[in-house]
């Protein structure tokens, strides 16, 4: 069972993220990655490419899976760090192969997805990405929102680790050009297979090209303690 997780809230709050490793054991894994392996990837929420695999509305596409990303130690994380009241509010799988060319920017995650678009003041701009709807929200949405990315590989800076700038979170929308590297520095989150790594989404994040050739496998779920305007809803809220 994990310990400490005081230290982890703390640094979640003055960096931006922290990294918990064990989180879930060798058969759970295994287990995740044979529901995975054995599902239906023609729907549209399922994005395939050369360098990437990815699934949206993961944890509504694959029920199944649920009981078993859960467990014990994911509701303790969630209750003794976000709070009683979060919920799930978005699930993306996301498989980046032994060979992946696939290399993203510095950025923020600046968008919710929900059920439907409606123009309501202090929410744009709008994207629609195969039939899912997503919007800028105010800044205290966003502030508010937990990330949890649960990794099946081990991940270093070899094979697509996040790379993120610490405390970048706190500074609100902070556009990735504007980065002072002067005064900022670079962290690797480097995440053993069965760990877990845990960021605001407005901490500036990106991840290199792979060059060891071992593929990285990982599950990213965003939770909120929020209700949106009653013309609105969370696309995948969960509880």
């Amino acid at each position: 069972m994990i310990i400490n997780l005081y230290h982890h809230k703390n640094s979640i709050k003055e960096n931006g993220f922290t990294v918990i490793n064990n989180i879930f054991s060798e058969e759970e894994i295994k287990k995740i990655g044979e529901v995975i392996q054995n599902i239906d990837t023609s729907g549209e929420t399922f994005r395939k490419l050369e360098d990437l695999f990815a699934i949206r509305q993961f944890l509504k596409e694959i029920p199944e899976v649920n009981d078993l990303i859960f467990n014990e130690n994911i509701k303790t994380i969630i209750k003794e760090i976000f709070g009683e009241q979060y919920f799930v509010v978005k699930s993306i799988y996301f498989d980046k192969p032994e060979k992946s060319n696939w290399y993203v920017a510095y950025h923020q995650d600046l968008t919710i997805s929900v059920d439907k678009k409606f123009e309501i003041e202090n929410f744009g701009p709008w994207t629609t990405k195969q039939n899912q709807f997503a919007v800028q929200p105010p800044l205290d949405i966003l502030e508010n929102i937990f990330t949890i990315r649960i990794h099946l590989d081990d991940t270093d800076e070899h094979n697509g680790a996040l790379k993120v700038v610490p405390k970048s979170h706190s500074n609100g929308i902070y556009r990735p050009e504007t980065i002072d590297w002067s005064v900022e520095t670079e962290a690797i989150c480097s995440v053993e297979k069965g760990g877990v790594m845990i960021m605001k989404p407005l901490l500036l994040h990106g991840s290199n090209r792979t060059t060891n050739g071992k593929k990285r496998r990982v599950i990213h779920i965003e939770f909120s303690d929020k209700g949106l305007p009653e013309e609105l809803n969370w696309s995948e809220k969960l509880n």
